[in-house]
């Protein structure tokens, strides 16, 4: 859907041309969208580990005309404009797929064990069509578009990865946008809906407890100490945080994921290892439950005589969305797309539709947001009662690729309006 009509902006009215644009051409690239996409979605890798899938990228950019630079261990970045002064705006795809098998009904399923089961192969297919739109407005981009293109999302490493190798500097970076699609949503293919200021996405931190006991035979507990008992009783000690010692409104997940321990029914084993996952919304809160979880494990262990060592791995904060950011972007894609296509968390919630968005996946594009001004922007891929009821992570997930149009004209659009606008 084209916007046909002019819109008021910040620095006077933009007519429907350049939006009318960038859709059409957008729509132009549907063959290559799904093609890039059904490449991705075929050859996935995880965390680090996409050589694959970063060599595909990089080729399709050096076609393209761009010359794309490693970024991090296994990232990647490009830059469209620059032939015009300005500020530089950054657009992010992350790459890396999950370690599941996929079940989907697709003709271009994975096969190697991986699958790309949060749609992050969408992201990228959308990012290399931003990329062919850029390239042919190249000479009208007021400033610089730095293209971010991301591994190891997943767990949490490849932004501050990438950051730590200078990805918000040469040039430096003055605002950022992410996209995820978003499967089994109840709204429209391909409505974008721009968050709220604020947090919009919770802090995450991997845990794991080490209870060490003292194995024995399996008749005889008495002469040891049995770390199973001592694990189950911490599994359930530390759901007393967010039930008795955090407030109503202050939102948490401790989650256990795995538990690991023994080879024999008839043996009580020297050790058990546990892991999870822990989400808060504010840094306050993030610190406390870490704290509590530690003091609770070491506590209850300390109790029934064996010991308990709790190591955090990866996370990230919480995203922040910037509020200047939020409105302009939210201004930007109603101009695209319309009225009916474009929406932000506010009216969604004045309809009664939040539920649909209701969510407490963490995002490590969060790293990038407490360094930059920056704006999480959700895309609708795949209504319930259309054959998408499976949620993300799950190994039937399926994606609507008509949302690609959509998806790879915003990222390309508001990045060059908001260039314009900020020159």
């Amino acid at each position: 859907m084209v916007y046909t009509d002019t819109v008021d902006i910040k620095e006077g009215r933009v007519s429907k041309m350049l939006a009318g644009t960038f859709l059409g051409e957008a729509e132009k690239l549907q063959d290559t969208l799904i093609a890039d996409r059904r490449y991705l979605h075929q050859n996935p890798g995880t965390g680090f580990d996409i050589e694959d899938t970063k060599s595909y990228v990089k080729k399709q950019l050096t076609d393209m005309g761009y010359e794309p630079m490693d970024c991090g261990r296994a990232g990647m970045i490009a830059l469209a404009g620059g032939k015009k002064e300005g500020k530089t705006f950054l657009v992010r795809a992350d790459m890396d797929g999950l370690p599941i098998k996929e079940e989907a009904d697709v003709s271009f399923a994975s096969s190697n064990g991986c699958m790309h089961a949060c749609g992050h192969d969408m992201h990228t297919a959308m990012l290399l069509g931003a990329a062919r739109l850029l390239k042919a407005h190249e000479d009208e981009i007021e400033g610089t578009v730095k293209l971010m293109f991301q591994p190891a999302e997943e767990i949490f490493e490849g932004s501050i990865d990438m950051i730590k190798d200078g990805l918000l500097q040469k040039p430096d970076v003055d605002a950022a946008l992410m996209i995820h699609v978003m499967a089994g949503m109840p709204l429209p293919v391909g409505t974008v809906v721009v968050s709220a200021p604020g947090v919009s996405a919770p802090a995450a931190d991997y845990f794991e407890i080490k209870v060490k006991g003292k194995g024995c035979h399996g008749s005889m507990p008495n002469t040891g100490i049995d770390p199973l008992n001592v694990a189950a009783h911490i599994l359930i000690a530390v759901q007393e945080i967010h039930a008795r010692e955090l407030a109503l409104g202050e939102r948490a997940v401790l989650t256990f994921g795995t538990i690991h321990a023994g080879n024999a029914a008839n043996v009580i084993p020297d050790s058990v290892v546990m892991g999870g996952s822990i989400r808060t919304f504010d840094d306050e809160n993030r610190a406390y439950v870490k704290k509590r979880l530690v003091e609770i494990a070491k506590g209850v262990a300390n109790t029934f005589r064996a010991e308990a060592d709790v190591e955090f791995g990866s996370g990230c904060p919480t995203l922040l969305n910037d509020k200047d950011l939020a409105e302009s972007t939210f201004a930007y894609a109603k101009e695209l797309l319309g009225k009916k296509n474009a929406q932000s968390v506010e009216q969604l919630n004045q309809n009664g539709n939040q539920g649909g968005l209701k969510t407490a996946g963490s995002e490590d594009f969060a790293h990038v947001s407490h360094q930059v001004p920056s704006i999480m922007i959700a895309l609708a891929a795949g209504e319930p009662d259309k054959g998408y009821q499976y949620p993300q992570h799950h190994p039937m997930v399926k994606f609507d690729e008509k949302a690609l149009i959509n998806g790879c004209a915003i990222y390309a659009y508001v990045a060059m309006r908001w260039l314009k606008d900020h020159k």
